[in-house]
């Protein structure tokens, strides 16, 4: 198959679909790899580097696309790119359709194959190619938090882990997937007072038992997210319903119950945002202020780390991107129900009942 991979054109998107190393499994399999003009140089590989494992580069994104039958990518298409996607072309990278309602139209119209990363779902409900980036933007989301809550950067002026003799801060963080886990995890590090909520309550007894003891778990209800808010300082978003839009689970009605410079980060804001009061930020201009609480809500956080997330996000999808390259994208669907989960928008019809009933289309099952 001839495997295409463009350069990530999102504000300051510095991840790379796939690193030298696998592209290097894909040639030795028989596989043609082009690779766009520095594509690489964001997660530091070198178009030397894509060269001596057997890809071929080409000089602009255009290119990419007209030779390719799969494209393998991190984030979605954006404007730009909607005419270079051809009828029939397999592109395989997160989509989030369900937050985006002219990226989904725009698919349809293409009449390719989509195949989302973050709906790809193994029997035990557990979602491989999200996971590592959830990872990276669990921990990224204290790091960011911890910025954000520094006097200049218009938060409280609060250190996390506090001092002897001064208490750290609070932190809340809703939803103990991932994402949750990990920013809890860090939070905790630095000495901070966590509280992690769900209405999974045999997540929360597991957490119960491998978080360090600074974390505490509580049931998620409307109730007890207002009664922890006004001393909380930081709060993460990290609930996740795969393919489907997030719901709001705190409002603006709940923003006067915090302190001015409390910060907010919505990592949800991919399938939409956990807070009412979110819409989507960059890494240029990453925060804005409602009410006197500050809002991160970066949709595409890991990018912060390219080189990291880069490495993490092919040990992932490489077993995948090597199986729809060998078997061709149907075969490749029918032998793996988990990867035929993936399957969102295919040639002009909604297969992700999700995102149908988002936006209110015909949803057509991948097995028509």
């Amino acid at each position: 198959m001839i495997v295409g991979i463009p350069k990530e054109i999102k504000n300051n998107e510095n991840r790379v679909g796939m690193t030298p190393a696998g592209v290097a499994e894909l040639v030795k399999r028989g596989h043609t790899v082009y690779v766009q003009h520095t594509a690489g140089e964001g997660s530091g590989f070198a178009d030397a580097d894509y060269e001596a494992v057997g890809a071929k580069i080409l000089p602009t994104i255009a290119d990419v696309y007209a030779i390719a039958e799969m494209i393998v990518k991190v984030k979605e298409p954006i404007e730009p790119e909607y005419a270079l996607i051809k009828e029939g072309q397999l592109l395989f990278t997160y989509f989030h359709f369900a937050s985006d309602k002219e990226l989904t139209d725009a698919m349809i119209k293409s009449k390719a194959v989509c195949l989302a990363y973050e709906t790809v779902e193994l029997p035990d409900r557990s979602l491989p190619l999200l996971i590592p980036m959830s990872e990276v933007a669990g921990r990224m989301s204290i790091q960011e938090g911890m910025r954000f809550l520094e006097k200049p950067q218009l938060g409280k002026g609060i250190l996390l882990g506090g001092v002897p003799g001064v208490k750290p801060a609070r932190v809340l963080v809703i939803g103990a997937g991932t994402v949750g886990t990990n920013a809890a995890i860090i939070a905790a590090g630095t000495g901070a007072e966590v509280t992690i909520v769900d209405i999974n309550l045999k997540r929360l007894r597991y957490l119960a038992d491998v978080l360090p003891k600074n974390v505490k778990t509580l049931y998620s209800s409307e109730h007890n997210i207002r009664a922890e808010l006004p001393t909380t300082d930081l709060v993460i978003g990290s609930v996740l319903v795969p393919g489907d839009k997030t719901p709001h689970l705190i409002n603006r009605d709940m923003l006067k119950l915090m302190k001015p410079g409390t910060v907010l980060v919505d990592v949800a804001i991919d399938q939409g945002g956990c807070f009412e009061t979110s819409h989507a930020t960059s890494h240029s201009d990453p925060v804005y202020v409602v009410d006197g609480i500050v809002h991160y809500a970066v949709a595409n956080i890991p990018g912060a780390v390219p080189f990291t997330s880069t490495l993490a996000l092919t040990n992932a999808t490489l077993p995948y991107a090597i199986a729809l390259a060998g078997k061709g994208w149907k075969k490749a669907c029918k032998d793996d129900a988990a990867l035929a989960k993936g399957l969102n928008v295919v040639e002009g019809k909604v297969t992700f009942k999700a995102v149908a009933d988002v936006w209110g289309l015909p949803y057509e099952p991948v097995e028509l």
